[in-house]
């Protein structure tokens, strides 16, 4: 195939790229930066798919994370590959201070106590509630039982209060990125389109620019 790749990588070496991307982070970020400024919409649109993708990080939705972005994007009718650009606010970086604050909010505003130790467990914690569903979902067409007792409590105890605490974080940061991508890409789009008009004019101006051939 044409676009395949000259080097395949192994399994272990993408699972590494995912953490620390191959350039580092700061060339990763650069790239989603330059990404962004060329998208082919209004600053406004892309601002509100941008604010989506945003938001829809600070909910326990993993996995789901691209969905979520492109429906809340689709539905306040902003640029869809912007609401894509925005879940990368949640990576390998972050997680682990958006869910601390999304779980001690949570149980706060439910009346709760967060245990010590459950945000650290909680890749395994969603792990283990992966392979539930999974046990249930195979139980359906198999002579295994289904068994809610182990998705209740994760519900209780990490999805809920997870939900709960996400979502006035979540609003801030999508209000936030929005008023911060607007003019971003408003001077962004007017010095691309600047360029463009000086880049003709120097053409125009050009020897022979405007003769015709016979």
């Amino acid at each position: 195939m044409v676009f395949r790749r000259r080097d395949r990588r192994s399994p272990w070496r993408m699972a590494a790229e995912a953490v620390y991307p191959r350039g580092g982070w700061r060339r990763t970020l650069e790239y989603i930066k330059h990404r962004l400024r060329r998208l082919p919409d209004s600053p406004e649109k892309i601002g509100r798919g941008i604010a989506a993708g945003v938001f829809i990080s600070f909910t326990p939705l993993y996995g789901l994370h691209f969905a979520g972005g492109l429906l809340i994007a689709w539905a306040i009718r902003g640029n869809l590959l912007a609401s894509m650009i925005g879940t990368f606010v949640n990576n390998f970086v972050t997680l682990v201070p958006i869910s601390a604050m999304a779980m001690g909010l949570g149980y706060w505003i439910l009346g709760g106590r967060l245990r010590p130790g459950k945000v650290e467990q909680l890749g395994h914690i969603f792990a283990q509630a992966g392979r539930d569903l999974w046990h249930n979902f195979w139980a359906l067409f198999t002579p295994e039982t289904m068994d809610w007792a182990g998705l209740q409590v994760f519900f209780h105890e990490v999805f809920w209060p997870y939900l709960v605490g996400g979502l006035g974080p979540g609003l801030l940061a999508a209000l936030l990125s929005y008023w911060l991508t607007v003019p971003l890409v408003r001077a962004y789009q007017a010095a691309r389109r600047k360029a463009l008009e000086e880049r003709l004019a120097q053409r125009l101006r050009a020897p022979g620019a405007g003769r015709r051939d016979g």
